[in-house]
């Protein structure tokens, strides 16, 4: 299975549309395009393997893997991209501004329930990140 995140850039923030099977599922907010930098920018454009990951602060979430110099960018819920991310992914139900969101855990929700199930069976997803 493959997810879609098409992006917009702005200077403060990246606004994105997930897709699912062709179908928008929700939207998405990113920190901004700064060359890749460690917590402070959105990862390059490309496309990622998705697995499950656990932590105490997120529970259950998504882990993307082999992205160019960085490590630990997951999708997780957020609606505050400069507030709350650190080169990561939020899934959010509504844009409310260059990198912020709304109803980020209803939209991460949504996500879940689409992907987790087929991770569980130990098949292939992955996330192919583009320019709209």
């Amino acid at each position: 299975m493959q997810i879609v995140l098409k992006r917009v850039y702005s200077p403060y923030g990246v606004n994105g549309e997930l897709y699912v099977k062709h179908r928008l599922l929700c939207n998405s907010i990113e920190l901004p395009w700064l060359d890749n930098q460690v917590g402070k920018s959105c990862i390059p454009e490309g496309e990622y393997t998705l697995k499950l990951r656990y932590s105490s602060r997120f529970k259950w979430h998504l882990h993307l893997l082999d992205v160019p110099d960085r490590e630990l960018i997951l999708i997780h819920p957020a609606n505050d991209a400069l507030k709350e991310l650190l080169g990561c992914i939020a899934p959010v139900s509504a844009l409310s501004g260059p990198g912020r969101g709304t109803a980020s855990v209803v939209a991460f929700n949504k996500l879940k329930q689409i992907i987790y199930p087929v991770l569980k069976r130990r098949e292939r997803v992955s996330i192919l990140i583009t320019s709209k």
